[in-house]
């Protein structure tokens, strides 16, 4: 158990810090897509603010449950199974809810293109992190 908390908290941390290089990278790379951030439908205010932050850290424990449970379905280097987890991952879980935000939102394509590559990164990280930590 000991070993699934700092698994799931090492990765929650390194997740933050991308998080927070991912968000000024995608202002500056991508301002356009950032003004749809100024729409109504999102609503920011401090205690929603807080879920976003709290996000890596749902996100790793829960790829941590998953990786404990089929781990053993992916062989190779650390780096091909953490990749091959985050594929997975995104073929079950950000593909189906990109999928229903643009097809149900006003929002464009773009801003949901780069919400699904983040996700894909964002389970990749994961799964090279519980790769090399737990193999």
């Amino acid at each position: 158990m000991k070993r699934f908390l700092l698994k799931g908290i090492i990765a929650g941390v390194v997740l933050s810090v991308f998080s927070y290089l991912a968000l000024y990278l995608a202002v500056m790379l991508f301002p356009k897509i950032a003004e749809e951030y100024y729409d109504p439908i999102f609503s920011f205010d401090e205690q929603k603010g807080m879920l976003y932050f709290i996000h890596p850290f749902i996100l790793s424990f829960a790829l941590a449950w998953f990786w404990r449970r089929f781990k053993g379905l992916f062989h190779g280097s650390f780096w091909w199974r953490g990749l091959e987890m985050g594929l997975v991952y995104a073929l079950i879980a950000t593909l189906p809810s990109m999928w229903l935000i643009f097809s149900s939102l006003s929002v464009s394509f773009e801003m949901v293109l780069t919400w699904f590559v983040y996700g894909v990164f964002q389970a990749v990280v994961v799964g090279i992190i519980f790769a090399k930590m737990s193999p």
